[in-house]
């Protein structure tokens, strides 16, 4: 059984700055993903690294994060710069295999104050 690992959530100001990290098994993932989800909403996709080189990011975050694939820690970050109340979530790392099986990180949260 596979799973992900996250690390590097916690608490922040607004305008402030957070790394998320996903530990990567030795898998070929089709694309790994970050999600969020705050109480009561649904769970939104703001990251996407597909194939290991494209890169897609929701209207909200775009600008502010990136995804990237370190191969030397062999992780997939997220770095998370100018970050708003509204990014205050659960954010949650996925990676797809190429049968479309979905692995999932323990979650990690991201408070952002003002």
């Amino acid at each position: 059984q596979v799973q992900l690992v996250e690390s590097g959530g916690g608490s922040v100001q607004a305008g402030g700055s957070l790394r998320l990290s996903c530990a990567v098994p030795d898998i070929i993932f089709r694309s790994v993903n970050w999600y969020r989800q705050a109480p009561g909403k649904q769970r939104e996709l703001v990251a996407s690294l597909d194939g290991s080189i494209t890169t897609t990011y929701a209207n909200s975050v775009k600008g502010r994060f990136t995804i990237s694939r370190d191969s030397i820690r062999k992780s997939v970050d997220l770095q998370m710069n100018s970050l708003k109340p509204e990014d205050t979530a659960v954010y949650y790392c996925n990676g797809q295999t190429w049968g479309r099986t979905d692995y999932w990180g323990q979650g990690t949260q991201v408070t952002v104050s003002s």
